[in-house]
């Protein structure tokens, strides 16, 4: 805990969040999701600097928030406005380094290539389009196909168009565009915040300024910063008494991740409030749904294999609960000599989805009539936890609404310790894991706690001398 007397103010977050931004990019340039012809050995000890250095930023980003946490909850609040100014300073150094915590944006690189070459990317994985870009790609999805809708995939190609296959010059031209979901998302938060009782500085201190968005969304520029962005924008033109425009958002923002097409059911919800009938309301946003996917593939010319690549198989080592339940009980009835083993997995994957419906259809019987926005987030953190894939940046999905429209702010503490932990969980290369890379990383963020310790120390002993 901070000692008594320890001031904390917005400034100072700002330059600490700075800071950690800076030193995050700085040893991202030789240990983030490089591409294969500049990946340096860790032997090197360029790449175990730069790994130490990741970490040491990220535990100096995660301590700048904890601490506009307390900003945000004191007696003096700052402004939306001037947290989006933070926002936009601790985004900025993240904006010319290299990928990190994923190698995701070269499989969105090739994916466009691949829309552009006029390859279906729905039944053939980027080792089908060949040359350098498709080297980029982590080898677990060279040969599998995208289960991305056409909207994202119409964004891909025109990227492809617009930097000739130039790997640099894609790399920034996704971040932008997941820059631009993230706007959306800082924009739509306050105006959700408000129509939900809830305070639009702690909405937009959980939904935007949390690490996992600059680490995940913009440093990582996922598409998942598309797919909410315009999920917001979609929920914000329904409370404004646009309906229509409402769900041709929510549905292009399904068309890019299909877990946003729950967010149809929180338009339904909300249009009776605004004195609509609930046939009607059903009958309208069901409408713009399918007149929006209808002209959003056709425009984009990718056809409708997407539906089909939803069943698109997760990375052998995904670490979501019915996956280590799977293998977990694959190894047993192997151990035993049992012919099910192989079914394990995919039964184990089944059972979560249909415990995925039981718990939505449980949270919209119980609270869609209270807040609609607050039971879509929890219905999206469902899919998240409960999936057969479970990444750190999934965690979004719910927590950008839940931030939006929590109850009470036990919620969000409790949101924010979980999420504050899960920026801790992937290294910046993307890849698995080894001892030695967990020894550094390690390394870096005990080193970022004795330097805060250290500064909190001098910053606190003034006080305590005067209290002696």
């Amino acid at each position: 805990m901070l000692a008594k007397g320890f001031t904390v103010d917005l400034r100072r977050c700002q330059l600490l969040g700075l800071a950690g931004s800076v030193v995050l990019a700085a040893g991202g340039g030789t240990a983030g999701a490089l591409p294969v012809r500049e990946l340096p050995s860790l032997a090197s000890g360029r790449a175990a600097l730069g790994l130490v250095g990741v970490y040491f930023g990220v535990v100096l980003l995660i301590a700048a928030w904890a601490l506009l946490g307390r900003v945000v909850r004191g007696p003096e609040p700052p402004t939306p406005r001037a947290l989006l100014v933070v926002l936009a300073v601790w985004a900025i150094p993240l904006l010319l380094a290299p990928p990190l915590f994923s190698r995701d944006v070269y499989s969105y690189l090739a994916q466009g290539a691949m829309v552009d070459a006029h390859i279906d990317v729905y039944t053939h994985g980027p080792a089908m389009l060949g040359g350098p870009l498709a080297d980029e790609v982590a080898p677990v999805w060279r040969r599998t196909a995208t289960p991305y809708g056409p909207v994202f995939l119409a964004v891909a190609s025109a990227l492809s168009g617009l930097t000739r296959g130039e790997v640099p010059a894609g790399l920034f031209a996704m971040r932008v565009v997941a820059l631009l979901g993230v706007a959306l998302m800082a924009a739509a938060l306050p105006k959700l915040a408000r129509h939900s009782g809830a305070d639009p500085a702690a909405a937009l201190w959980l939904g935007a300024l949390n690490p996992l968005v600059l680490l995940h969304l913009v440093a990582g520029a996922h598409n998942d910063a598309v797919m909410l962005g315009l999920l917001g924008a979609g929920l914000v033109a329904a409370l404004g008494r646009r309906p229509v425009l409402g769900a041709v958002l929510v549905t292009l923002a399904a068309l890019v991740k299909a877990p946003a097409v729950l967010g149809l059911a929180a338009l339904i919800a909300l249009q009776p409030r605004a004195g609509r009938g609930m046939a009607r309301s059903i009958v309208t946003t069901t409408a713009a749904a399918l007149a929006t996917t209808v002209a959003a593939t056709a425009a984009a010319g990718t056809g409708y294999g997407w539906i089909a690549a939803l069943k698109t198989p997760v990375s052998p080592h995904n670490w979501s609960p019915t996956s280590l339940l799977g293998r977990a009980t694959g190894d047993i009835l192997q151990s035993l000599g049992s012919d099910l083993a192989p079914y394990a997995l995919p039964a184990w994957h089944a059972l979560g989805l249909v415990l995925t419906g039981v718990v939505i259809v449980g949270i919209w019987l119980r609270r869609p009539r209270a807040c609609p926005v607050y039971a879509l987030g929890l219905s999206l953190a469902t899919v998240a936890v409960l999936g057969p894939a479970v990444r750190p940046w999934y965690a979004l999905w719910g927590l950008f609404l839940i931030a939006a429209a929590a109850p009470s702010g036990s919620v969000r503490h409790r949101v924010a310790a979980v999420t504050g932990a899960l920026a801790l969980a992937v290294l910046p290369s993307g890849g698995p894991p080894d001892t030695e890379q967990l020894a550094l990383a390690v390394s870096g963020g005990t080193l970022a706690l004795v330097v805060l310790w250290q500064a909190h120390q001098t910053s606190s002993a003034p006080v305590l001398g005067r209290t002696a």
